[in-house]
């Protein structure tokens, strides 16, 4: 049976426009300064006309047009249009932390967050932050990925890192190592969103994930450490007679220096720089970070605010053009599967997506011997 033609509809894309003095207008212009990518999605940046002007001339881009506009609904689908967070002036002082452009930050994310929750926009890139100017008197910001999840009045998100050869999600996040909590309730519920998004946002129909330990050696069967045995096996073996395909505790250091990464789909690591480090280290360019779990798509680049670069025309767009069209595929992904869960037999049979259904991964089972974030 044929799959029916899916009505497309050009989506609008909200940006938040992240810290004023980095990067982050820099690799907007860059990403949009192609006019094909308009033709893909109507961009809705949320920040100010006047900043856009300043780094327009200071970059040289005088082609990039654009319109303001007071609400996201009256987008111009053939421009850059821009939402006025704020009619100040602002000193832009390119490289250097400043209080008021991290209140700014906040005001732009908290304005596209509004809009998407109330569907104005479709999707959400938001641009890089710095975590300590964007703090504030009314609460202490955690980061995109907390922040995001509490406006959705959720405890099952999951942050993931996404790139062509890999995908990895964190079972915890912006947490000091001296304060991280590893329990089987925690791995359960993060194995099972980290599955639920393979399968819905990824097109993945029987995703095989890869678990990570958290001491070194993933414990060495209770010889260092007893997390593995008492925490992350349980959650594992509870995954797997849920009927999910998930393999391990896998020791960190041989499952990335072995390649046994390419053979999943997804892989679950415990903590932040376990599972940065390699993904930084295999796609920091085109990588993008996407929360998964929410009922809205948001993703950004998989870098930070870059103020070593920021100011000196260095920054590459690909991270932040790679996250648009992360976020859209996302959201596609997303319409399809509903209209198949709403009417599945004109959809036809299923056919699986993943390029590791022929993998014998059980035979692989003892392979655990063998720029800033501050966006996310």
């Amino acid at each position: 049976m044929e799959t029916p033609e899916i009505t497309e509809k050009k989506i609008v894309l909200g940006i938040t426009h992240g810290d004023f003095n980095g990067i982050s207008y820099e690799i907007i212009l860059k990403m949009l300064r192609d006019p094909r990518i308009i033709e893909i999605f109507t961009p809705v940046l949320y920040g100010s006309s006047k900043i856009v002007s300043y780094y327009r001339k200071a970059l040289d881009m005088g082609e990039i047009s654009f319109q303001n506009i007071r609400r996201a609904e009256h987008a111009n689908p053939k421009k850059l249009n821009i939402i006025n967070c704020f009619e100040e002036e602002v000193k832009i002082e390119t490289g250097k932390l400043a209080s008021r452009a991290g209140e700014l930050a906040f005001l732009s994310l908290e304005m596209a967050t509004k809009d998407l929750l109330s569907g104005q926009i479709d999707v959400m890139v938001t641009a890089p932050i710095n975590k300590k100017n964007i703090q504030s008197d009314r609460f202490d910001f955690p980061g995109h990925t907390e922040y995001l999840a509490q406006q959705a009045r959720t405890e099952d998100y999951l942050m993931m890192m996404v790139g062509e050869k890999i995908r990895i999600g964190f079972v915890t996040g912006h947490v000091p190592v001296n304060k991280l909590v590893i329990t089987k309730a925690l791995v359960a519920r993060k194995i099972a969103t980290l599955n639920q998004s393979l399968i819905n946002d990824f097109n993945i129909l029987k995703p095989k994930i890869a678990v990570l330990g958290v001491n070194p050696h993933a414990g060495d069967n209770g010889l260092i450490g007893e997390e593995e045995t008492q925490q992350i096996i349980p959650a594992i073996e509870n995954a797997k007679n849920s009927g999910m395909l998930v393999f391990g505790p896998y020791s960190a250091d041989g499952f990335f220096g072995s390649g046994n990464y390419t053979k999943f789909d997804g892989i679950l690591a415990m903590y932040h720089d376990q599972g940065m480090i390699p993904f930084k280290l295999i796609s920091f360019d085109e990588g993008a970070n996407y929360t998964a779990g929410l009922p809205f798509v948001r993703t950004s680049p998989a870098h930070g605010t870059a103020f070593d670069i920021a100011g000196k025309n260095l920054a590459s767009p690909d991270s932040i053009a790679n996250a648009a069209y992360l976020a859209i595929d996302i959201f596609k992904n997303r319409e399809l599967n509903k209209q198949i869960r709403e009417n599945p037999l004109r959809f036809g049979k299923p056919q699986p997506v993943s390029g590791n259904d022929q993998l014998d991964i059980e035979g692989d089972e003892d392979v655990s011997e063998l720029y800033d974030n501050d966006q996310v």
